[in-house]
């Protein structure tokens, strides 16, 4: 239970006792001024409306059942305003919430499936896959954190058209002696240059057109070729996840060809239910709910005229699959905003079909695009895709020179210092993206996600190692450190009360999926401690042994939220840099 909600217990205890009905709310916000407290309660005004009378006398009665409940826990208990209940708490009370164990959260844990990245296997990873797989890394993270059990699944493309060209083509290099491993190496250029061959040799074109209804209808050749080409796929995708910090792994790999053999039953199953009629030859759902301006309803095609499926098809088999198989409670889609129209068709059909069950939530959570300095969608200076593997290349040289400047007369040596860079230059690259609200388009700038100014992973990275350099100094280990905090100054006030907000604010970011506000949190700490930091100084002499004990404590703490708030958000910190 945070340390808000103990105290939103309090104020629901105290409306109980004024004889408030339950549902209304107790309304307990943080305080955005000192001089309204520490923290406000607000539920007396909404209250009184529906109880038609005083808002004020109210909140009177409010408060006199409220000092009871809280005693000597609150210095400070006043109406305001037409109702405004302020509330300021003890100083020791405070103090304590940090040496007391941390109450249970009255919450039920969920199976929570997380689907992000979801790259086309037919070619490399590339910019426009950064933003959800990074978004979704964290959240997943972040869920796991506070208890629910996560299933990641990377939807990838992996069985389409175009692979009947690219085995093809992997087979008659494999034919001329070369490996596999080394014709893949460059997916991009393997692509392209299956993509030249088949658009020049009408023979190959052919061959690969043939392969595509091999491959589908199981010929053993054509499967041993694909599952080639996937494989060495896969592992240049999980190599990049490894150094861009992903918790995906190839196990977390569902591909669109494991729902496969059950796309036949999927349409079997809408048609001999009504839901999906045939219409100019292809099998088609209207979504009445999603009709347009003219009442005309959304049509999804599910299978084609020539027989062919659809990711419609496979979407809502794999809803399916989710429910009846990971018995999930909450299915999480990090798809490019784009897809919306489309993920509504697959929610609705699927709800409407029974694939899934009425309690289980499926929730789009779409985001914008990376964009270039000039306003459009990122791209390299000829105007071609960048690749994810070059981008983040670029980003640890980058950081490599910057960190060598900042060090120029330091003892890091060079192996510890390539290590600084990596986490610096991965670790603003990931920062710039989440830090920036997820719906929005965002504009990808060097310079300000590299400066160690302002809401970026390296300011955020230097305020955690500063922390760290503190206790260097004073010959003491942060991770065994205990003492006792003791709220004296304003700044220890304010510093404190953000710490004990910590999983108040996890719990906002599990509930709605933004990133950004992690973000926000965790720079408006390193913010709090450098103003606690300036106020209330630590190992100067006289300072009395309680106020040292105390600060550490204050210190220690907000450099293991720092650490734990980054981790979450899938970057690395650093004890020097």
């Amino acid at each position: 239970m945070s340390f808000k909600h103990q105290l939103e217990l309090a104020v629901r205890r105290a409306m109980d006792s004024a004889e408030i009905p339950a549902d209304c709310a107790p309304m307990v916000v943080r305080s955005n001024r000192p001089e309204f407290g520490d923290f406000q309660a607000n539920g007396a005004m909404a209250a009184a409306k529906q109880l038609k009378t005083n808002p004020r006398q109210l909140a009177e009665r409010i408060c006199q059942a409220l000092a009871e409940q809280l005693g000597e826990r609150a210095d400070k208990l006043e109406v305001a305003g037409p109702g405004f209940i302020n509330i300021t708490l003890n100083g020791a009370y405070i103090g304590a919430q940090f040496a007391a164990p941390a109450a249970a959260t009255q919450r039920n844990a969920q199976t929570v499936v997380v689907d992000y990245s979801a790259p086309n296997l037919a070619k490399q990873m590339h910019v426009g896959h950064l933003r959800s797989t990074i978004i979704g890394d964290a959240i997943a993270r972040v869920l796991m954190h506070r208890g629910d059990t996560v299933i990641r699944q990377n939807h990838v493309g992996d069985w389409g058209t175009q692979f009947g060209m690219l085995i093809a083509e992997l087979e008659e290099q494999l034919g001329s002696g070369e490996r596999a491993e080394l014709a893949l190496a460059d997916l991009e250029q393997f692509y392209q240059a299956a993509k030249l061959h088949f658009d020049a040799d009408p023979a190959f074109a052919d061959k690969a057109r043939a392969y595509v209804v091999k491959l589908q209808g199981g010929d053993s050749h054509c499967r041993q070729l694909w599952q080639q080409f996937i494989d060495i796929s896969i592992a240049h995708n999980v190599a990049l996840y490894r150094q861009l910090g992903v918790l995906l792994t190839a196990a977390d790999t569902m591909p669109e060809s494991a729902y496969n053999d059950q796309l036949g039953d999927v349409v079997a199953t809408l048609v001999n239910d009504g839901i999906a009629v045939e219409d100019a030859g292809a099998k088609v759902v209207f979504i009445d709910e999603l009709a347009d301006k003219n009442g005309n309803p959304s049509p999804m095609i599910i299978e084609k005229s020539g027989g062919g499926y659809l990711y419609a098809t496979t979407d809502l088999a794999a809803a399916r699959y989710r429910q009846q198989t990971l018995r999930a409670d909450r299915v999480l889609y990090f798809i490019d905003a784009r897809q919306s129209l489309h993920m509504k068709q697959v929610f609705a059909t699927a709800r409407r079909a029974g694939f899934v069950e009425p309690s289980m939530q499926l929730e789009h959570l779409p985001f914008g695009t990376m964009m270039g300095a000039d306003g459009k969608p990122f791209k390299t200076r000829s105007g071609g895709t960048v690749k994810l593997a070059d981008l983040l290349s670029e980003a640890i040289e980058r950081a490599t020179a910057l960190v060598a400047e900042k060090n120029r007369d330091s003892d890091i040596g060079a192996d510890e210092l390539a290590e600084i860079a990596r986490k610096v230059g991965i670790g603003a690259v990931k920062y710039a993206d989440l830090s920036k609200t997820r719906t929005n388009d965002y504009i990808f700038d060097w310079d300000s996600m590299l400066s160690f100014e302002g809401n970026t992973a390296p300011y955020l990275q230097y305020a955690y190692t500063r922390i760290v350099s503190i206790f260097r100094r004073a010959g003491l280990a942060i991770d065994s450190f205990a003492g006792a905090v003791a709220i004296e100054l304003p700044q220890e006030r304010a510093l404190a009360l953000h710490l004990l907000g910590f999983e108040e604010l996890l719990e906002q970011v599990a509930r709605d999926c933004y990133p950004h506000l992690l973000c926000n949190y965790l720079y408006e700490l390193a913010s709090l401690f450098m103003s606690f930091y300036e106020a209330a100084p630590i190992l100067k002499e006289g300072v009395t042994a309680i106020s040292k004990e105390s600060r550490l404590a204050l210190a220690m703490q907000s450099a293991k939220t720092l650490a734990l708030g980054l981790e979450l958000l899938g970057i690395d910190t650093m004890d020097r840099m």
